[in-house]
């Protein structure tokens, strides 16, 4: 205080009884220390890191950081500055500090956001997204951030606020709830890694079926494949029930589940002259004689009358069973297609549309468009081949069957 002193007795002796000028004089102090660090030091500062090979540096820059650091120059000069005035001891330079403080805590919730870029950097980023925890962390330092400005400028210590607070906290639990909620289940989200960004993620109750292309603390935003976007509380993706596909993707194989509904009154035993036609197709050969000796062997012991000649007395082949080997041969013998994953073709309890012949099978192209035109190449053969089987796909008639009537 006497070096202070010392140096206010010698100013007010340099400039004279003029008090305005020493007013100007931190001003245009403050303005100068303003300007050399925010349009001199900073572009230095920026040039040194563009050349750098490492991107935190960039990315804290790009947040701007270094601008609102600028401004805690001229707080400085002037929070020093004004020690010279003792009229402006009290609440001025409280006020000043407190601005210092506003900057500081600015200036932390932005490094905040920085880290996130860093982080994001990291392919680890899409299992556990943080995105919720900076937000949350940036409410707790503004949070505490004007507790102590607001302290700073009564002059009072802030452990009587914090003290305070526990008489509000019904009010704050009240006001904080989506936020508390939302945290809650932002931990149960990463923790059990339910939810990761880039997911397709469909949530009907809320018209969402598409990628996850944000977690925040309060918010995850889907955009669907229609291009539109849906926002859904982070805390009724844990109250509701949702389907995550990535299980699909990281397996590397998508399902292909549909039927083809073939016309009951088309399907029969087969003759001598269907099973010859059956021979001349390559992928029933090995079927073929698999079946022909298991029915040899299984009628070996009915005699050549015509009543045990009849199928129904004998064990017979249908064209629906061996359309349905067919179709077993196909899909084993397709590259499209995943054979350590389940091959299936099966029957499908009978409907008044037809005899659901479903194909169940998974394709080793996940992509969408590309999994669409395996799909349809599949089924297109299907359906072109059904009539060399005597086999009819059921449909409900249109007005042209109705006119060749």
């Amino acid at each position: 205080m006497e070096k202070n002193r010392q140096l206010a007795l010698r100013v007010a002796e340099f400039f004279g009884n003029e008090s305005w000028i020493y007013p100007i004089v931190l001003v245009a102090a403050a303005t100068l220390a303003y300007l050399i660090v925010r349009f001199l030091a900073i572009p230095l500062i920026q040039r040194g890191i563009e050349r750098t090979p490492s991107q935190w540096d960039n990315l804290i820059a790009k947040r701007g950081v270094l601008n609102l650091a600028a401004l805690l120059a001229p707080a400085i000069v002037v929070y020093v500055g004004v020690a010279h005035y003792p009229e402006f001891l009290g609440l001025g330079r409280r006020t000043i500090l407190a601005l210092m403080f506003l900057i500081l805590t600015l200036l932390i919730g932005r490094l905040l956001y920085a880290v996130l870029d860093i982080y994001n950097l990291y392919p680890i980023s899409k299992e556990r997204p943080i995105k919720g925890y900076i937000q949350l962390a940036k409410l707790v330092v503004y949070l505490l951030g004007s507790i102590v400005v607001i302290c700073i400028l009564l002059d009072r210590s802030p452990w009587g606020i914090l003290g305070g607070l526990g008489a509000v906290t019904a009010v704050l639990l009240l006001v904080f709830r989506d936020t508390i909620l939302s945290f809650i289940a932002s931990v149960q989200l990463v923790s059990n890694d339910l939810i990761r960004k880039g997911d397709w993620l469909e949530m009907s109750q809320f018209g969402a079926d598409g990628e996850v292309i944000d977690m925040a603390l309060h918010t995850i935003k889907v955009r669907n494949w229609d291009n539109t976007y849906v926002t859904i509380p982070t805390y009724k993706i844990m109250e509701n029930s949702f389907k995550n596909w990535r299980g699909m993707s990281d397996s590397g194989g998508r399902r292909i589940k549909r039927s083809l509904l073939i016309d009951q009154t088309s399907v029969r035993f087969c003759d001598d002259e269907m099973i010859n036609r059956f021979s001349k197709f390559k992928r029933l050969t090995p079927y073929l004689e698999l079946k022909k000796s298991e029915l040899a062997e299984a009628n070996a012991g009915l005699g050549v009358s015509d009543l045990e000649k009849l199928p129904l007395n004998r064990r017979a082949l249908t064209n629906l069973g061996t359309f349905r080997a067919y179709c077993q041969a196909y899909i084993e013998g397709n590259s499209n297609f995943r054979k350590d994953m389940t091959l299936m073709v099966r029957q499908l309890s009978p409907t008044p549309e037809g005899l659901p012949l479903e194909i169940y099978i998974f394709s080793k192209d996940i992509n969408w468009v590309n999994y669409e035109g395996i799909q349809a190449d599949l089924f297109d053969h299907l359906l072109a081949v059904l009539p060399f089987f005597g086999l009819k796909v059921f449909q409900n008639p249109t007005g042209a069957d109705f006119q060749m009537l």
